[in-house]
């Protein structure tokens, strides 16, 4: 995959996407039977997907060789993404239109979102930070990237931009040279980075990612969604699961994952990050001894709706704070030239956390 260049696997991604999106929606006004309607949007999600793995490897490699912050604004971005989702499950449900209009709406929807994406992608060689980043060289050595970024700085500062963007995010970066790249027992090396040398360095950030998304995975919504209200039927008792679970959990994630936009706790060389993420297996028997009537062997021992929204909160802040901790301490434990490749790892263990957590899930649901 690596040989492929990053603008076709990035650019092509998204224009398949697009287009078996626009297919899924056309689908939606041709008369069929069930049977192979289902069929074609299964075949549809399962390239989707491929291609989404395509593209989210690929963007995190892209943004390894960049300072921190832009993976936290990115992932912020895919937490925004899941709020939207929850909103439009919500106002289809408030709005009591047809299924077959909900569905249309569903997957336009989409289409917009990715058209969107590749008209800014697109214009990223016309940013002069993207530029730099994207354009930048490997091999290139601390100290011509210093002097790149300090003539970047002085050209803003001849123009009378004193407090422009690109000036601040350098500025920062001039700050983040302070990492693993100027240690002078490992030298930067030349070439292409080794899988298995960066994999030794980032092997138990890269578990501890393996673990978060592996906990909720496991519970979320496999669990959570079969969560009721211990109230009497009403409107609150059809809007529960949506709001407290869905929406809630992906505002919450959101807020997590912003958070290390101003802190980055714990750092990369403490223990205490695998420790607080083997804390979030609490959340396992938690949320399956909540209000579940459809149970035969665990007992209900937290029924009230506030036991369920506390957990649920602590469960979908954790989850988005964690996640993108570990995203970004990756890319600071290699080399410069390994943060590419480091990126492209840790996508890779997120994958296999999803998975992971999709499997845990039917043994815990059969244990209800």
């Amino acid at each position: 995959m690596s040989s492929i260049p990053e603008m076709v696997r990035i650019l092509g991604s998204l224009l398949v996407i697009l287009l078996l999106f626009a297919l899924t929606a056309a689908l939606v006004k041709v008369d069929m039977s069930p049977g192979p309607f289902f069929s074609i949007t299964m075949a549809s999600v399962w390239f989707i997907n491929s291609f989404c793995a395509v593209l989210q490897g690929s963007l995190f490699g892209q943004l390894g060789t960049m300072p921190s912050t832009y993976s936290t604004l990115f992932l912020s971005g895919q937490g925004l993404a899941g709020i939207f989702a929850a909103l439009a499950m919500l106002m289809s449900m408030a709005s009591g239109v047809d299924a077959q209009t909900s569905a249309l709406g569903y997957f336009i929807t989409p289409c917009v979102g990715t058209f969107m994406a590749i008209l800014c992608y697109l214009s990223l060689p016309h940013l002069e930070f993207a530029r730099y980043y994207l354009a930048k060289k490997p091999s290139q050595a601390p100290g011509q990237e210093l002097e790149t970024k300090a003539e970047l700085l002085q050209s803003d500062e001849k123009n009378s931009i004193p407090n422009s963007p690109q000036k601040v995010a350098l500025t920062l970066d001039l700050d983040a040279e302070k990492e693993p790249e100027l240690e002078p027992e490992e030298p930067q090396k030349p070439g292409k980075p080794s899988v298995f040398i960066v994999f030794q360095k980032i092997w138990l950030t890269a578990l501890c990612l393996v673990l978060v998304f592996t906990v909720t995975l496991s519970v979320f919504p496999a669990i959570t969604a079969m969560v009721t209200s211990s109230t009497s039927p009403g409107k609150w008792s059809q809007f529960f699961n949506p709001i407290c679970c869905f929406l809630l959990f992906n505002i919450m994630d959101w807020v997590g994952r912003s958070l290390t936009s101003y802190f980055l706790w714990p750092d990369e060389d403490s223990r205490l990050l695998p420790l607080l993420v083997c804390l979030r297996i609490l959340f396992v028997p938690l949320f399956m001894l909540c209000h579940v009537p459809e149970r035969s062997r665990l007992p209900i021992l937290f029924p009230q709706d506030a036991y369920f929204i506390t957990f649920m909160l602590l469960f979908a802040v954790s989850n988005g704070y964690l996640m993108s901790l570990t995203m970004c301490l990756a890319p600071r434990q290699v080399l410069p030239h390994e943060r590419e490749v480091a990126g492209t790892l840790m996508t890779f263990f997120l994958a296999l956390g999803l998975s992971c957590g999709a499997a845990f899930s039917f043994l815990f649901k059969a244990l209800l």
